[in-house]
């Protein structure tokens, strides 16, 4: 209950990062999925954290915006265009919202969650569950793994077609793991995006992640990444089968 307290006391700003340009899936953002945005999703999930203390939607998108503040969310600002490109990396983003948040209001969270819309299948308690495991520990920030669905022990690199491929990685003690069953191999997991936990300070040093990263370990069936028409399909079959946040009605 003392660590509960403590991390009330402590300003934990959710970002939601919606940019308007999508190429695999246009307007993907404000798509209905089980008829509500898939924005409100990543809104929705914020606002069941007894955490969080602001939920902000960071978009360049007019529309996105609107949609963002009628399911409640802040929009305090729409991102600017360069850092609205294809190319545009999510440090230059969080770093532009964290100083625009300083300069303009004087505010400074603790923590950053980042949400993305594009991982919309959440249970209702990971969200506190993973603010309070990085609050208790000294790492820099915590994102949700799952374990891979293929292990890259038996992955290859490959620089020229006429010459002998490279294995992608070894294993101290065993020669050849692409020759070994799966089951001896070490259990590998792979970042799904759904939630990042993260010090505002890594972020503002030039990190989104540190290098002290926890695991907030996930079922594989909770894999969600929407970035074209089949994806949001799939998304949409899980949404209506899983055990995770989503709309009365």
């Amino acid at each position: 209950m003392q660590t509960e307290t403590h991390v009330q006391h402590q300003e934990v700003l959710a970002i939601i990062p919606a940019r308007g340009g999508s190429k695999g899936l246009p307007g993907k953002n404000t798509k209905p999925l089980c008829g509500h945005p898939l924005l409100a999703y990543s809104i929705l999930a914020a606002q069941k954290s007894k955490y969080i203390t602001r939920i902000v939607v960071n978009t360049d998108d007019p529309e996105i915006a609107a949609v963002a503040k009628h399911y409640g969310a802040e929009v305090p600002f729409i991102r600017p265009a360069d850092l609205a490109e294809d190319t545009s990396t999510d440090l230059s983003v969080f770093q532009h919202a964290i100083a625009w948040h300083y300069n303009e209001e004087q505010y400074r969270p603790d923590y950053i969650i980042q949400l993305r819309p594009t991982s919309p299948l959440r249970k209702a308690d990971w969200i506190d569950a993973a603010i309070s495991l990085l609050h208790q520990s000294e790492a820099d920030s915590l994102r949700v793994v799952t374990p891979a669905p293929i292990t890259p022990y038996k992955m290859w690199r490959i620089s020229d077609t006429e010459k002998p491929m490279q294995p992608l990685l070894q294993i101290d003690g065993i020669d050849e793991p692409y020759n070994m069953p799966r089951q001896s191999l070490p259990q590998i997991f792979w970042q799904i995006g759904t939630l990042d936990v993260i010090r505002t300070a890594i972020i503002e040093n030039g990190s989104m992640s540190g290098k002290n990263i926890l695991p907030f370990i996930v079922d594989a069936a909770y894999a969600a990444d929407i970035d074209d028409l089949h994806s949001f399909i799939e998304a949409e079959k899980k949404l209506q089968q899983l055990d995770c946040l989503r709309f009365d009605g």
